[in-house]
């Protein structure tokens, strides 16, 4: 785990309403987002609900493939550094063939072979919104080729509240199996538990230090 200190607290278990819990265990059985982050939004009735809702309109279900969204988180993750959101996968991504090889060269993804024009694309518009570029007509162009206006609307959504929330979850210095620890559910490989997600991060391929 972190040796740096937690700079929020876990909101307790014991003082959730039933129906944050049963989102909590949701959390651990599926992850993505795992029990900390929530554990943290939930000293906040309010902004637990509201990340809670939005994140399963626009990342778990809408128009745009799902995978494809996920290949934009983590690459929002390799961008702005957030360890605790980018050693999380979605289990449903995996199952969709989101292989971890593919996650590999997100940061190259423009010269990448492992991405089709579509995914491509899509990784661009995250990087525009991450980096605040100020893209020209072609880039509209390239996207107006790939995705209608519902679609590109819902991704840039989606990209805005993954950016937002991991751009301020990497500042807390939380991490995975502090919370409902004992599920593996969602976790990076190398990440499964607290032990591996030790030795991952000790290695000296780990993506965070690179």
């Amino acid at each position: 785990m972190t040796d740096l200190p937690q700079r929020i607290s876990y909101f307790p278990l014991a003082e959730m309403d039933e129906a944050m819990l049963t989102e909590m265990e949701r959390c651990a059985r599926e992850g993505t987002p795992r029990p900390e982050s929530s554990a943290v939004r939930a000293h906040s009735t309010g902004a637990f609900w509201a990340f809670a809702n939005s994140w399963e309109k626009l990342y778990r279900n809408g128009v745009v493939d799902h995978a494809l969204k996920e290949l934009c988180r983590v690459y929002v993750s390799r961008s702005v550094k957030c360890e605790y959101c980018g050693n999380q996968r979605s289990t449903e991504a995996q199952r969709a063939g989101l292989s971890e090889g593919k996650l590999e060269d997100l940061l190259n993804f423009e010269s990448s072979a492992l991405y089709d024009d579509r995914q491509k694309a899509a990784l661009a518009y995250a990087e525009a919104i991450t980096w605040r570029l100020s893209p020209d007509d072609a880039f509209w162009q390239r996207l107006h080729g790939h995705f209608s206006e519902e679609e590109l609307v819902e991704l840039a959504c989606f990209i805005s509240l993954t950016m937002g929330q991991q751009s301020w979850i990497r500042l807390l210095n939380i991490d995975h199996h502090q919370v409902m620890a004992g599920t593996s559910a969602a976790m990076a490989p190398g990440f499964e538990d607290a032990a591996e997600l030790e030795a991952t991060k000790a290695g000296a391929d780990y993506w965070a230090t690179q």
